[in-house]
């Protein structure tokens, strides 16, 4: 699991043997996925790792708000141990069977007695069969405990989540990288009622017919949208753009599918639920007859991570082919968006929306300079768009369970300054080192015929409704009530350069 820049705590020592220390915020990680079906890709997880380094990955469960897994290290061992012990027993019964099975092919007759003896007692055979027999039960009771040990590990360690990049700050507060962009307004005291300021997407979208809430909710619930007119247009003229840059930047573009098997989801790290148990995923209701000849249980994707992740599963990567780079757009499905009561207004947090993304297959050496070139993908488009924005490098406390290393990108959001000061997330990328591969099994093969694991990378190139509100706001005109629309766009908006109210 090496980078050329270092896990904490990993690539130059091992942590000493100190008292774990967790952040103000702790939570554990979501409940279990259902039970893995036959069809998944088995998973590789790096046990010797974990039984080897048990005070680093406790400490990075801590760090990264994994309260509930950060015994699972001391628990692998103690497991471990059972099975080694297991082992040793297992080893002396198969030699004393091995030794009953040598003593039956020195006998010559089928009474048990060697022909050249005949004073050979005629029940030995029977005896030395009867205690095979119980030694043959006793092996395989002992299989069996060993299997399911070894099958608790491996749940414990696929419940731990990724290491922790040496650039990560620890904790939960953010490093500012950089700025994009100028801001466009003066300080917050300036706002009256009727500046822009003070105006969010919803009232823009409101006065210039762009989007209907309400006709969503009666036909949809709560968190679903229509976009319309100008709006309609601003989106498709947004994937277009991403993709032609990202395409214009060496990936090649895919239509993913939005249903994925719900053990894909879970081995890129999305778990069905939350810390909380709230529900994170939409999974698809099966048949009681489906059910019960056990067909995988399907998921609307959240993100085209998955499926792109789960396209090389179970599959084998020539190292000399990757990078492998692919963009493509999708509906996407948030089950939990605007569950805890934040930004439940507007287009900022939804169940359902557009977004395209960049995700790549790499070898380890090369996933730094991959990671830095999707942030700069990333930072083109949104620089173009004119959109005032702010680099990340994100916190321990904010990293899921798949990246090792994350950058988000906030736009500034006129009608947000009551949250974060205006700011807002719009794009995200992380390394996810192995974790994906390994629980896909998807391998690479070296020119020297070595089998190893390729590192994927992933990035945001846009979420529309996110990047089409912080449009709509730094776009707005209040005095000619219309929205300026980017230059970049113009080759997809039909000759539209600024959307206004509708005549007639």
């Amino acid at each position: 699991m090496a980078l050329n820049r270092p896990i904490r705590g990993f690539s130059s020592r091992i942590l000493p043997h100190t008292r774990l220390q967790s952040p103000k915020r702790l939570s554990s990680s979501s409940t279990s996925p259902p039970p893995r079906p036959s069809i998944a890709p088995k998973p590789n997880i790096d046990i010797k790792h974990i039984r080897q380094n048990p005070e680093l990955h406790a400490q990075n469960c801590l760090d990264r708000n994994y309260g509930a897994q950060a015994s699972h290290p001391l628990k692998i061992i103690a497991l471990f141990d059972e099975w080694k012990a297991l082992q040793l027993q297992g080893r002396a019964l198969r030699e004393k069977n091995n030794s009953l099975r040598t003593k039956l092919s020195h006998s010559k007759t089928f009474s048990g007695r060697d022909v050249a003896d005949e004073s050979a007692p005629t029940e030995d055979k029977a005896t030395i069969l009867e205690e095979a027999r119980v030694l043959k039960q006793q092996i395989g009771e002992i299989e069996t405990q060993e299997e399911a040990l070894t099958t608790t590990i491996d749940d414990l360690a696929l419940e731990l989540p990724n290491l922790t990049s040496a650039e990560t700050p620890i904790g939960d507060t953010p490093r500012l990288i950089e700025y994009i962009n100028e801001h466009p307004d003066p300080p917050p005291s300036s706002a009256s009622p009727a500046s822009p300021l003070s105006r969010s997407h919803v009232h823009i979208a409101s006065a210039l017919d762009l989007i209907d809430f309400s006709a969503a909710a009666l036909t949809s619930g709560w968190g679903f949208y229509y976009l319309k007119n100008g709006a309609a247009l601003l989106e498709h003229a947004l994937v277009s753009y991403a993709l032609s840059t990202a395409m214009a930047h060496g990936f090649t573009p895919i239509t993913p599918p939005s249903l994925t098997y719900s053990h894909i989801s879970t081995a890129c790290g999305f778990r069905p639920r939350d810390a909380g148990g709230e529900q994170q995923v939409y999974s698809i209701a099966q048949s009681a007859a489906d059910a019960h000849k056990g067909k995988p249980e399907l998921s609307l994707a959240g993100t085209a991570e998955i499926p792109f992740a789960g396209m090389h599963a179970a599959a084998e990567l020539d190292a000399a082919e990757l990078p492998l780079r692919v963009v493509g757009a999708s509906r996407c499905y948030r089950a939990e968006a605007g569950g805890r009561g934040v930004d439940t207004k507007g287009l900022y947090r939804v169940h359902e929306f557009t977004k395209v993304e960049m995700f790549a297959w790499t070898r380890p050496t090369d996933a730094p300079a991959l990671f830095d070139a999707v942030v700069a993908v990333q930072m083109h488009i949104l620089r173009e768009l004119g959109l005032h924005c702010r680099v990340l490098e994100q916190p321990s406390a904010d990293l899921g369970a798949s990246a090792v290393r994350k950058r988000d990108i906030e736009a500034f959001f006129p009608g947000r300054r009551e949250r974060a000061g205006g700011w807002g997330e719009v794009t995200s990328a992380s390394i996810c080192t192995d974790y994906q591969t390994r629980r896909l099994a998807t391998r690479m093969r070296g020119a020297d015929g070595r089998l190893g694991w390729p590192y994927t990378v992933n990035g945001t190139a846009v979420a529309v409704p996110r990047v089409l509100a912080a449009l709509l706001e730094n776009g707005w005109d209040e005095e000619r009530e219309c929205v300026r629309v980017p230059e970049c766009l113009w080759p997809w908006m039909h000759g539209v350069r600024e959307i206004g109210k509708r005549r007639g």
